[in-house]
């Protein structure tokens, strides 16, 4: 991954990228005892890991892009239970057998997977749990790329799925899109072009002012061995 892909939509990508629905946080939370030390890597501007600062867990947060941690310090801002970390999937700065659980939420599809497993087996403890959170379209995840990433890098992951309907503003939706890798940024040349085209797309497709996607959240999770 290009590490700078992200940079300039972070504020985008804090308006706009889909949450997790409650239903799958308290499946996790679950699956992690109250006083287990967590890594939550390419935390992002922290959209999954601000559910976990907030439920009391020891948190390292980790993320490599700079403008993305600025912006994860202002969601974690309240919490002094979360660890705000510079460093990468593959290189996360965190020390040997030092985390219980890893989750990784929608960012598996950036990593190195042979070079993050070799991280995984160093910092999460024996026994200790590696959990993968996506939102997928439902019914396409065989083709979906990020599916086909977690069928590379689990063995025989347990998985779990939970519905996650979204309901768009043109304003979020407009901030999402911003906030996808591949999208112009407002000096590109292509910009307004762009707009103009998701706009046309929002007016096209909305009912009574409000877009829907319909989602499923689906979390992947495996013991380290």
């Amino acid at each position: 991954m290009n590490i700078e892909n992200f940079t300039g939509k972070a504020e985008a990508y804090a308006i706009g990228r889909p949450g997790y629905p409650k239903s799958a946080i308290e499946y996790i939370c679950s699956l992690v005892p109250q006083d287990a030390v967590l890594a939550d890597i390419g935390a992002g501007t922290g959209k999954f890991t601000v559910t976990l600062a907030e439920r009391g867990y020891s948190v390292y947060a980790v993320e490599p892009n700079a403008d993305m941690r600025r912006q994860l310090a202002i969601t974690l801002a309240p919490y002094t239970n979360v660890s705000i970390m510079e460093g990468t999937a593959e290189a996360t700065a965190l020390p040997d057998g030092s985390v219980d659980i890893l989750t990784v939420a929608h960012a598996l599809h950036w990593f190195n997977l042979d070079a993050f497993r070799v991280e995984c087996n160093r910092i999460v403890k024996p026994g200790g749990l590696v959990i993968a959170i996506y939102n997928h379209v439902p019914g396409r995840e065989m083709t979906d790329f990020c599916k086909q990433t977690v069928d590379m890098f689990f063995t025989n992951p347990t998985t779990w799925t939970f519905p996650n309907p979204m309901e768009y503003t043109r304003d979020n939706w407009l901030a999402y899109i911003a906030s996808l890798d591949d999208s112009p940024l407002p000096n590109d040349p292509r910009y307004d072009t762009y707009i103009a085209a998701l706009n046309a797309t929002y007016d096209r497709d909305s009912v009574n002012g409000l877009l829907r996607c319909d989602r499923v959240t689906k979390v992947y999770s495996e013991r380290i061995v």
